[in-house]
């Protein structure tokens, strides 16, 4: 089932990660649609001494330097050339878009959010990889990972019905957080959120907040909150305009961040948004060190390990279920860093035989320990060899919302102002879930 979400995640993250560009979304995704039609091969492929040459666009700076390392040790075993091309996480979409309308196309490119990557499947850029992964490679991954990434029949983004996209990352929602600075010990985290209000409050010593989230992630927020109550279904029916906002669920999810706010906990009584307010928080929380605890997606402990590379005394959890919850809260999750194969390319079958080699347990695990992002290989999943920081993520990445509809990009902005507004005791709870009915009605 393949998640549309709105909201820019970060992993294949980082910046555009959570640098929403939600108000434009529509517009550039027609836009694009239309561009990217037409006939080309794509990359010419070949190298100056007659070597089978492919080129990675990349998106990722987190994984950049696992994937060149990777790519070098694949030309050492096979012959086959790798280029790495990275443009870095803001400009990747327009370059890639540019490459496109020239029909100049890379072998193998990042995959992002489906919003983003609708219009190259559409037109023909992507390789469908369903009946590949139908045997042994597919048995590889973790249950639901490939399912996660995969379009099915009347999907809003009227995509062909396939897979085109393979992912050595999976991702999740929860909390990073400072045992020390929190006094959560991740031996025994919170079993409920009242224990972890109660531990944010005895460890708020200054009184200015010991928790912060950026308004970007309330679109992920507020649904992982919400699941205390309501089913994915429920979740996957609201996003369709076929059950209300008002429902009590999402009540109790908002009224949940409001509690945040009244205990004292959010860091300056405020939701930083913005271009770049995610890199912010955790800049916040890794370098600066002014905060304990972070709302963030499992693609922070990545850029914890870039951004901070000494320190290692931090941890990470789900968000631990409501007092009064009828069912365990589930992560939104999404898939992270994979490849999308050009079809059109001179190599495209080279392209294919290094992308199954990435995905090798072996290759994933350079890519959790080098880049610290949880590996979608169902082996590395079992086997306990992941760094300390991924496990509350990994075990998180367990138990995903499965929903197939999405978030309207009306909705999301909606969530991100209204919770910025609730916070700061502009509106109350019931005059946010009227506004989110509105702009649901409106899409």
């Amino acid at each position: 089932m393949r998640k549309n979400t709105n909201s820019r995640p970060r992993a294949m993250t980082r910046p555009v990660r959570r640098r929403p560009l939600l108000a434009t979304a529509g517009s550039l995704t027609a836009a694009v649609s239309l561009l990217l039609q037409g006939c080309g091969s794509g990359s010419d492929g070949g190298s100056g001494d007659g070597r089978v040459e492919l080129t990675f666009f990349n998106q990722s700076r987190g994984q950049e330097a696992a994937l060149n390392a990777l790519a070098k040790k694949y030309t050492r075993e096979t012959g086959v050339v790798i280029k790495v091309d990275s443009p870095g996480p803001s400009d990747y979409l327009a370059k890639l878009q540019a490459k496109a309308q020239s029909r100049n196309m890379p072998d193998i490119y990042s995959s992002f959010l489906a919003t983003d990557m609708a219009p190259f499947y559409k037109a023909g850029w992507a390789m469908d990889l369903q009946d590949e992964l139908k045997g042994e490679w597919g048995e590889e991954f973790a249950p639901g990972a490939v399912q996660e990434a995969a379009f099915t029949k009347g999907n809003n983004l009227d995509v062909p019905p396939g897979i085109y996209s393979v992912h050595w990352e999976t991702q999740a929602y929860g909390f990073i957080y400072d045992p020390k600075a929190t006094a959560i010990d991740p031996k025994a985290p919170s079993k409920t959120m009242d224990d972890f209000i109660a531990a944010l409050k005895k460890s708020n010593k200054d009184g200015k907040g010991n928790f912060a989230v950026a308004a970007s992630l309330t679109p992920q927020l507020i649904p992982y909150l919400a699941s205390n109550w309501l089913t994915d279904q429920q979740i996957d029916n609201t996003y369709a305009g076929k059950a209300s906002w008002k429902a009590d669920g999402w009540r109790k999810a908002f009224q949940s961040l409001l509690e945040l706010k009244k205990a004292g906990l959010i860091s300056n009584g405020t939701l930083p948004g913005g271009n770049g307010d995610n890199p912010a928080i955790e800049s916040a929380f890794f370098i600066k060190r002014d905060v304990g605890a972070i709302f963030d997606s499992s693609a922070g402990v990545s850029v914890g390990n870039r951004t901070a590379p000494n320190y290692k005394d931090f941890a990470s959890m789900g968000i631990p279920a409501a007092a009064d919850a009828t069912y365990k809260p589930r992560t939104p999750g999404f898939p992270g860093k994979g490849a999308v194969i050009n079809p059109r390319g001179d190599h495209s079958k080279e392209a294919l035989a290094f992308v199954k080699w990435l995905t090798e347990p072996a290759q994933q695990k350079v890519f959790a320990d080098e880049a610290r992002i949880v590996p979608t290989s169902k082996k590395l999943l079992a086997d306990g060899s992941l760094p300390a920081q991924l496990s509350g993520f990994a075990e998180t990445a367990k138990k995903k919302q499965k929903v197939t509809n999405s978030l309207t990009g009306d909705v999301n902005d909606m969530i991100i102002r209204d919770s910025q507004s609730l916070v700061l005791g502009e509106k109350t709870v019931d005059q946010v879930l009227d506004d989110l009915q509105s702009a649901q009605e409106r899409s």
